[in-house]
């Protein structure tokens, strides 16, 4: 495809500097890289990012060349640029790039940037037009502004943990990195939303987000159901709080989860489940007089699910228009032919590894489609050509 057939991507004019790590930030500065922005990844020469140690496992090579599966599933579509900011050349470096930046992304400690004059203020007076993004565990001021912020100890402090797990046991964290994974897209969002009041004032601004702040956030339903009543949610495992039935069914041969959306739903649950009788019950006919009650309807439907196989009911309950699905493995769901039909694994081009499996972007634009033709790089690998282009520039 020509350069004028390519479609043209949504931020493909906006350069990035990225000086984040680990997860939040990159997550954030990842999502920008997919629709379209040149994404400079600065990285501590020699280690680069903390998560290129994190493994196993790797993405290894016949000849010993390895990648940690953490770092290619949060940076891809950058170019890496190994800088020692706490050197002067270093720090005026990236003082460069973000002269003639659009946006720069950090997740430093609050105040610690300064001390390399890479701080917002000093920054956006060399280049008004700056989105400066800075992402911390607690934010800019508080009591725990100076804490080191991880998304375990943030799942735990905002309130995730209480509500997750099953309901006799011990509060748990979720299986990803929650509180990180949406703390990137608030952050990505605000970077967005910046840089579309630029295009009116002509100005970037500070934009700032924190772990314990979108955790708290997204808590949605739980904490207004909380600043309603003021009583703490209880945890209910797969079940929700306030619709029944909605959760996962043991069958004959293994789990399925169910989300009965409405009272006609839970009609024709019953009707495929041989229990109509449940349907006519008062006790049972709204979804409030279900949430009630759940105690005594549970385990009525738990019994009729043991007759038939997850695929049985699946297929039938499907048919009858109520929501249900499998309770997949990661190796069930990459194996989905809905998935593969998506094209939801994609290979990422990989200068050490030629290429790596990845996951794709799963915003789609008619228009300006994600980019897909860089993968997540490896230490520096785009430095020199990043340095030549400052040197190259014009010179006022």
């Amino acid at each position: 495809m020509s350069e004028l057939e390519r479609p043209r991507r949504a931020l493909e004019k906006i350069r990035v500097v990225d000086m984040t790590r680990v997860l939040a930030g990159p997550w954030a500065t990842q999502l920008l890289a997919d629709l379209g922005a040149d994404v400079i990844k600065i990285e501590r020469p020699g280690s680069g990012d903390d998560t290129r140690a994190w493994g196993p496992p790797w993405f290894e090579a016949q000849d010993g060349q390895r990648e940690s599966a953490y770092f290619v599933s949060t940076n891809r579509g950058k170019r890496s640029i190994a800088i020692d900011i706490a050197d002067s050349r270093g720090a005026a470096l990236v003082a460069t790039l973000a002269a003639e930046a659009d946006v720069l992304v950090e997740n430093f400690k609050v105040g610690d940037l300064k001390r390399y004059g890479l701080d917002y203020a000093t920054l956006a007076a060399r280049n008004p037009r700056l989105v400066y993004c800075s992402i911390t565990g607690f934010g800019q001021e508080g009591p725990y502004a100076d804490l080191p912020g991880y998304d375990f100890i943030a799942q735990a402090m905002g309130g995730m943990m209480s509500l997750t797990g099953e309901p006799e046991g011990a509060p748990v964290k979720t299986g990803v990195a929650h509180a990180d994974i949406l703390t990137g897209l608030y952050a990505c969002n605000g970077i967005l939303g910046a840089l579309l009041q630029r295009e009116q004032s002509g100005r970037g601004q500070h934009v700032t987000t924190c772990l314990l702040d979108v955790q708290i956030a997204t808590l949605a339903n739980q904490a207004s159901s909380y600043l309603a009543t003021q009583r703490n949610p209880q945890r209910w495992g797969n079940a929700h709080p306030s619709i029944v039935p909605y959760q996962s069914f043991q069958t004959a041969d293994g789990l399925i989860a169910i989300g009965v959306g409405n009272d006609s739903q839970f009609r024709q649950l019953c009707q495929v489940l041989n229990v109509p009788q449940l349907a006519r019950d008062g006790r049972f006919m709204t979804n409030a007089a279900r949430v009630e009650h759940r105690g005594i309807l549970i385990p009525l439907l738990q019994s009729a699910f043991m007759h038939g196989s997850s695929r049985q009911w699946i297929s039938q309950l499907t048919a009858a228009g109520v929501p249900v699905g499998p309770v997949n493995t990661l190796a069930d769901v990459f194996a989905d032919p809905h998935v593969i039909q998506r094209g939801l694994q994609t290979a990422m081009p990989h200068a050490a590894l030629g290429s790596v499996p990845g996951v794709a972007c799963p915003v789609r634009l008619s228009d300006s489609p994600p980019r897909a033709d860089l993968g997540p790089p490896v230490l520096d690998e785009h430095g020199e050509e990043i340095r030549q282009g400052l040197e190259d520039r014009p010179r006022d």
